[in-house]
């Protein structure tokens, strides 16, 4: 019995013997970041279209039936060069019956002249009074009134015929039809749009709440800068004008910004960037250092004489890329972790992470290599 005790006795005090400390808990690596402020830049990029500078509603000067139309939407056309016809006959005829009383006032005033002179040489030889020639003097200057009068009368019809054919006057390119052949369309009536070749404009709507900073870029050389489709190189724009008042409808400010001639095409879709800075320094870090921590957004601070972690709020004002940007809490020439955030504990212990060696990186893969096989 005393052995049997004896036994149990040694095999607790060899239990006991054996029983090691707890394990400390590792030192973590961590990557870390300097606090640095700067400026905070918010981008708006608004939809735009590219439309011409100028765009002429070309349209008849007098009315008629429409019945030709010699251009289609996309053709490019030149000073002088007809797009359209009206149904010219009336107008023909009114020439023709202007030219006709041109022609009889002519023919009176001839008449007027002749008795003219003949009176005046009865007035020389006493034969008739003066008051009677002054008389026939008016009657000659009436004459070559109404001759004057047809004279003009005819010339205008002459004009309004010519008008029956509508006529490019500026170089462009066609971009809308209003009118078919076979509509009646009255003087000035729209029957064809045309874009001016030279500049063109990035057209594009902005909320009210941002006019105020869109009308603040007026007239300064490239403020904007104009993404083109097909992952082409960005250019730059002037905003050069910026309405009035807002769309009754959508509420928004019809802008302008001048591209100048890039090599564009009218009716492309384009992207407007608009880059407004704010004077306030803001902090700005990577996503995967912030973390919710007790209902609040928060950072590890890194105090480096400890080389301990501990958990400080911030204020998160939104988000730049993978960049988060914070409004307040930091200041500038703290240390923050970046990564690992989630696997720290208030007061551990870490370590500065250090990037291995191109040396090592080759010896650790050579180890792996030549190590034996686990049976």
């Amino acid at each position: 019995m005393l052995q049997r005790l004896a036994g149990l006795l040694l095999l607790v005090v060899l239990g006991a013997c054996t029983r090691g400390e707890p394990t400390p808990e590792p030192v973590r690596a961590v990557r870390t970041q300097v606090v640095q402020g700067g400026q905070a830049v918010h981008r708006h990029d608004y939809a735009a279209e590219i439309r011409p500078r100028v765009e002429s509603r070309l349209g008849f000067r007098v009315g008629g039936k429409l019945t030709r139309r010699l251009v289609e939407i996309g053709d490019t056309v030149r000073p002088g060069q007809p797009l359209a016809q009206l149904d010219a006959q009336d107008l023909r005829l009114g020439q023709a019956a202007a030219q006709s009383q041109f022609a009889a006032a002519k023919a009176s005033l001839d008449v007027a002249e002749a008795e003219f002179r003949r009176f005046k040489e009865l007035r020389d030889q006493g034969f008739i009074s003066g008051m009677e020639l002054d008389r026939r003097e008016a009657t000659l200057k009436a004459a070559r009134a109404q001759a004057d009068q047809a004279g003009a009368q005819s010339g205008v019809q002459g004009n309004q015929a010519s008008y029956a054919v509508l006529t490019s006057d500026v170089a462009g390119t066609v971009v809308g039809v209003d009118a078919e052949p076979g509509a009646v369309v009255s003087a000035g009536t729209t029957v064809l749009r045309i874009a001016q070749d030279g500049p063109r404009d990035a057209v594009f709507s902005v909320p009210e709440e941002r006019a105020p900073a869109i009308r603040a870029l007026l007239g300064k050389r490239d403020a904007v800068q104009v993404q083109w489709p097909g992952g082409a190189a960005p250019g730059a724009a002037t905003v050069r004008e910026i309405a009035a008042a807002a769309d009754p409808a959508s509420r928004t400010f019809l802008v302008k910004a001048d591209v100048g001639t890039a090599p564009v095409r009218l009716g492309q879709t384009a992207t407007v960037m608009v880059e407004q800075r704010s004077p306030d320094a803001v902090i700005r870090l990577p996503l995967s250092a912030v973390f919710e921590y007790q209902g609040k957004s928060t950072v590890w601070l890194l105090d480096r004489s400890a080389m301990t972690v501990q958990p400080h709020p911030v204020q998160v004002a939104g988000a730049e890329g993978n960049l988060v940007v914070l409004a307040g809490g930091l200041s500038a020439g703290q240390t923050v972790v970046t990564a690992g955030v989630h696997v720290l504990t208030p007061g551990q212990k870490v370590r500065l992470f250090a990037e291995p060696t191109l040396a090592a990186q080759k010896a650790a893969a050579s180890a792996a290599v030549t190590a034996p096989p686990v049976r």
